[in-house]
């Protein structure tokens, strides 16, 4: 990978156990949660009785080894280092596989060392790695921590940290950490203990190198996941009575073959993405796939079935938001539609309960990992009613065709009719409200908005027309078609391309909702209105990218790559994507790749670690055609 990463993934699981390299070298600093706070792992190698550091910042001690090389993929990351006549390679995998839901829940993460003699001498070496109490506190002695020795499959050894007091689902909010549960460091064919250094206690495991790599494992038991409507849910990897150890053996077990599969995985994804958008691209949706799993986490409820629930990091910690799932969910289509079923779910028990009393969807359903409903403000200057109202009927045919099943759709009819009709009433000229680029703040008369009105109604013929209901699906065509006619005419500027808003001549916005009709194959929009729009952006280019709109130099990744796959050819797309990759390539901010950032200067505000990044993979999954509905305009 040519890309220079902002942050290069070491274990990413899920929100709270996620583990991040903030510097180009491993051992330059120490490694830290994708907030930005450390949680520290150490690595040390001896060189016949000589401490080294390939991993964690000067304060862990040893020599810093000479880092020769790092390499990403989508699921793996490997960095090579020298010292003393020896090679060492640290390989870490998370094999968080989309399509897998066991193992993409399973929170056991791997780090295999591997070394080799560069001078044609025999050594003497041993690795050792130590993890910080940071990974199972909100900070760094919060309190003290118990400890245990445990052998949870035949020659691994490991030791078991928590905190004291277990205050379970006790801890929500955005810049948090987990402060229950346990953590575990795991290593076969060695030996596993524990030390204090400076009052902070360390996990620590050691093996020997010379006969071979050392497998070490880094895994999590959070008890609970998710609290959901006052019941907490354990994570899908529980299923049937599964306990940490039974993981953890697995895992083990696993390992040889999923190393295999995970080379299989990476390689395709790499190939495909390069032919549906270039080198630059490829790397992209590398860089994206491992942060994105990372944001969510997988449980069962007992009534609604399987929930796939994302936490808005680093911009409000709000738990399913439906504007954060809806650019997420690109690379979900794209591997497992079922997973975006899974996001709609919690969304549609909130809104049939008593507690929603409003026609329009909500915009989340707590605040991580605390789901009991929404906390983001529904006054007048939050509300998103056109926003979450598009964004859940367009989210629903998308999954519906990519998946071959309506029964979601049919089970929730009347919601998703309430939602539609509400589009009709009210989406054609948007009043004063807000939308997901609420850093924007409010505005009438949204273009952008209304165009997402017309592909929510579209998206609800799509639904009535492929559940067998042609008469009503027609009812839904005649209003899309008459809405994207009156769309194209009143957002049309007199010099081509669209407005910002329907009373604003002079503006531009980047118009990524009309994104799904050339995705879809609607066809509402003619091929020559959509290249006509995405011609008009390039006079806009700024050195990281077009600004979202007129009213600053601000964009966001996800929408920039919606936008681009209006571009007539490959070639154009990915000179338009390009920008982006510089903007992560040379960003000072060092954090997980953020969407919202300046086109100017590169620089990064706030966000990070979001889920949204999946919304890059929208090119590659155009490409599939798996969510195009050749049959659209035969059924009307």
């Amino acid at each position: 990978m040519k890309l220079r990463a902002p942050a290069v993934p070491l274990i990413t699981v899920d929100p709270y156990f996620s583990v991040w390299s903030c510097r180009d070298a491993l051992n330059e600093a120490a490694t830290c949660h994708w907030t930005g706070h450390t949680n520290t792992i150490n690595g040390l190698l001896s060189v016949d009785g000589a401490l080294y550091r390939f991993m964690g910042g000067e304060e862990a001690g040893g020599l810093p080894m000479e880092q020769i090389s790092l390499e990403i993929t989508a699921l793996a990351t490997e960095y090579c280092f020298e010292a003393a006549g020896v090679r060492l390679t640290a390989r870490f995998f998370t094999p968080v596989f989309a399509d897998d839901l066991t193992l993409c829940s399973r929170p056991v993460s791997y780090l295999e060392l591997r070394a080799e003699s560069t001078d044609g001498i025999e050594h003497r070496l041993e690795a050792e790695i130590s993890v910080s109490e940071e990974l199972c506190l909100d900070t760094a002695r919060q309190e003290p921590v118990t400890l245990e020795k445990l052998c949870p499959a035949p020659g691994v050894s490991a030791v078991r940290m928590g905190g004291t007091t277990q205050p379970v689902l006790g801890n929500a909010g955005d810049d948090t950490r987990i402060d229950w549960g346990y953590f575990l460091l795991c290593v076969r064919g060695g030996r596993a203990n524990w030390r204090v250094h400076n009052g902070e206690t360390f996990a620590v495991a050691a093996a020997e190198l010379a006969a071979g790599p050392a497998l070490f494992a880094f895994a999590y038991d959070d008890i609970y996941s998710i609290e959901y409507f006052g019941k907490r849910l354990k994570a899908y990897w529980k299923r049937g009575g599964r306990t940490i150890e039974d993981a953890i053996a697995d895992a083990f077990a696993d390992y040889p073959a999923l190393c295999a599969r995970e080379q299989r995985f990476s390689e395709e994804l790499l190939q495909r993405a390069r032919q549906a958008g270039g080198e630059e691209y490829a790397e992209l949706l590398t860089l994206a796939y491992r942060q994105v799993m990372a944001a969510h986490k997988l449980v069962e409820d007992e009534e609604d079935g399987l929930l796939y629930i994302s936490k808005e990091c680093l911009s409000n910690g709000c738990a399913a938001t439906v504007d954060v799932s809806y650019p997420s969910m690109p690379m979900y289509l794209y591997y497992n539609p079922a997973l975006v079923e899974a996001m709609l779910r919690p969304v549609l028990h909130y809104a049939k309960s008593d507690a929603w009393t409003f026609e329009y969807a909500p915009h989340d359903e707590g605040c991580y990992p605390i789901l009991n409903g929404q906390v983001y403000p529904n006054g007048p200057e939050h509300r998103m009613p056109i926003e979450e109202c598009g964004n859940m009927l367009v989210m629903a045919a998308a999954a519906a065709i990519a998946g071959g099943s309506t029964a979601l759709f049919e089970e929730n009819r009347a919601l998703f009719s309430q939602w539609a009709d509400y589009l009709l009433r009210y989406g054609a000229d948007p009043e004063d409200q807000n939308c997901t680029d609420d850093f924007f703040k409010h505005l009438p008369h949204n273009c952008n908005l209304g165009v997402k009105a017309v592909m929510g109604v579209a998206s609800m013929a799509l639904l009535l027309a492929r559940s067998g209901d042609g008469a009503a699906a027609e009812q839904y065509w005649e209003r899309a078609r008459g809405m994207a006619r009156d769309w194209a005419q009143r957002a049309a500027q007199d010099g081509g391309g669209y407005r910002l808003a329907f009373d604003q001549p002079g503006t531009y916005s980047l118009q990524y909702n009309i994104v799904w009709d050339k995705i879809f194959g609607t066809g509402l929009f003619t091929k020559a209105e959509l290249e006509a729009e995405f011609e008009t952006y390039w006079k806009y280019m700024n050195p990281y990218g077009v600004p979202l709109d007129c009213r600053g130099s601000t964009s966001k990744t996800d929408w920039l790559a919606w936008t681009g796959v209006l571009a007539p050819d490959r070639e154009q797309f990915a000179r338009f994507m390009a920008p982006v990759w510089r903007y992560f390539n040379e960003t000072e901010n060092r954090v997980p790749m953020s969407d919202w950032y300046s086109t100017k200067t590169a620089k990064h505000f706030y966000v990070q670690h979001r889920s949204v990044q999946g919304g890059l993979f929208i090119k590659l999954l155009e490409e599939t055609g798996r969510c195009r509905c050749e049959k659209a305009a035969e059924s009307r």
